[in-house]
């Protein structure tokens, strides 16, 4: 039986950070993709990159140089991400990158992997993931669909209206903590949920 590595799963902040993407094809451009929304500093070097890929660049939501990859690419990088079919390129890029501490994903490489990409529902903030370790892509993906029906697109207005009760239970100064976070929980419940979706606002 192979061991089975123990991840630890957390949600990164990329925000004004400098994300390197090396390798612009169809698998660099969805990975791309799912960098847009994070705010990071997005730079792709490739040989070569799709037409998605290069209006990106041309409306400036990334950076693209149309050349191969230099090692002085990976300095002041935060996480770099592969996307190449040169598996002595991937292996270069990883190992400079384990020198230098930064992350790195060779994608569909496992054992090229700092991290791996999981399967996100995204509602708005509300974002659930699922990972196998790099073990079954497909169930992960198999997973997400089925959350996908279970989480529709009405959570996402739920979340933003659960935020604002939120904030007006935590500005009222008299409730204690306890009682504060009874009536958080009292939100969240199913016929909470129920009675929203019935058109109801919500009361804390």
């Amino acid at each position: 039986m192979t061991e089975t590595m123990s991840l630890f799963p957390m949600f990164v902040k990329l925000q004004g950070r400098s994300v390197l993407v090396v390798g612009a094809g169809v698998i660099g451009e969805s990975k791309i993709q799912g960098l847009l929304d994070s705010s990071a500093r997005i730079r792709v070097i490739a040989l070569e990159a799709t037409p998605q890929v290069q209006d990106w660049a041309e409306r400036g939501a990334i950076a693209l140089d149309v050349r191969s990859f230099n090692v002085s690419d990976l300095d002041g990088v935060f996480l770099v991400v592969v996307a190449t079919s040169s598996h002595e390129l991937n292996q270069q890029i990883f190992r400079e990158a384990n020198e230098r501490g930064i992350l790195c994903n060779v994608v569909d490489v496992p054992e090229l992997c700092d991290f791996y990409y999981p399967a996100v529902v995204q509602r708005g903030s509300l974002q659930i993931a699922v990972s196998t370790s790099g073990e079954s892509p497909a169930l992960a993906q198999r997973l997400r669909k089925e959350l996908e029906a279970q989480f529709g697109p009405e959570y996402e207005a739920w979340l933003e209206t659960l935020a604002v009760a939120r904030a007006e239970l935590q500005a009222n100064q008299t409730l204690d903590p306890e009682e504060r976070k009874r009536r958080l929980h009292a939100l969240v419940t199913e016929e909470a949920f129920a009675e929203y979706r019935r058109g109801h606002p919500l009361r804390g």
